[in-house]
């Protein structure tokens, strides 16, 4: 899901205008899968039966609440993993690195360790809301549609359901994507003072449709990624379910 196809991270990053080269389009795509893999794999290791538990807290007439919180919670466990990466592929994108191992030394040994974890809180402001709504979102939908079709959904309908709701999510979260970026990419430079300085700035000197910066790409993908992703997730619950028979689930449960 956080692939970068038409590196709408440089649209962000620039300051005022800029123009997009085709070359470094896949830039730190190597280290970018190399973190984005084991971070969705902690990510749905903890949403999932925090999920579970929090579906039997929680009345049915709350089950949003429920995918909110537990994408949410998922949200904070695999930003460990997800910040660090995130911090190395932009760095490269924006043109400071060559190399994913050479970004992790050099920051490491210029900013120390803290430099790998640069914008922390910007990212949980953009993570946690876009895991959180994206998640709930899904969830509600599948919910909604399986009691209307009175039937399981096969793999296309997961793969609709995830692309909506990957696209709305991605809409919704652009301006937290967008200061979260230039908080990153920043460096030791200190160019914006935290969260609340960064949208001052962006506002004051670009304008605010500059928050808006690259949603048009970041939709796209987001929504394609979406689609990817629950598609899969379904299809590997639905193996792993059949491989260890259990009772059947209530729908708010899926």
């Amino acid at each position: 899901m956080a692939a970068n196809f038409f590196q709408w991270k440089f649209i962000q990053a620039v300051r005022g205008g800029g123009q997009i080269v085709l070359k470094g389009l896949y830039a730190g795509l190597g280290g970018n899968i190399a973190g984005v893999l084991p971070a969705s794999a902690l990510f749905v290791g903890v949403y999932e039966p925090t999920k579970q538990k929090l579906l039997r807290t929680f009345p049915e007439n709350l089950s949003a609440v429920a995918h909110f919180l537990a994408g949410a919670i998922g949200g904070i466990a695999a930003s460990l993993i997800r910040v660090p990466t995130e911090v190395v592929k932009q760095r490269m994108q924006t043109g400071q690195f060559a190399s994913a191992p050479d970004a992790v030394r050099l920051i490491a040994r210029k900013e120390g360790f803290k430099g790998l974890y640069a914008g922390y809180g910007s990212f949980l402001l953009r993570d946690l809301p876009f895991d959180a709504i994206q998640f709930c979102i899904y969830e509600q939908l599948r919910i909604g549609y399986k009691l209307a079709a009175k039937r399981d959904l096969n793999d296309p309908e997961n793969a609709i359901i995830g692309a909506f709701a990957g696209a709305l999510t991605g809409a919704i979260t652009t301006p937290l994507d967008v200061i979260k970026t230039r908080l990153m990419v920043q460096g030791s430079a200190n160019q914006y003072k935290g969260i609340i300085d960064c949208v001052q700035t962006i506002v004051r000197e670009e304008g605010p449709p500059a928050l808006l910066k690259g949603i048009g790409p970041r939709v796209l993908w987001i929504g394609i990624g979406g689609s990817i992703f629950f598609s899969v997730l379904e299809s590997a619950k639905r193996l792993l379910a059949e491989r260890r028979p259990t009772a059947r689930e209530d729908p708010k449960q899926d």
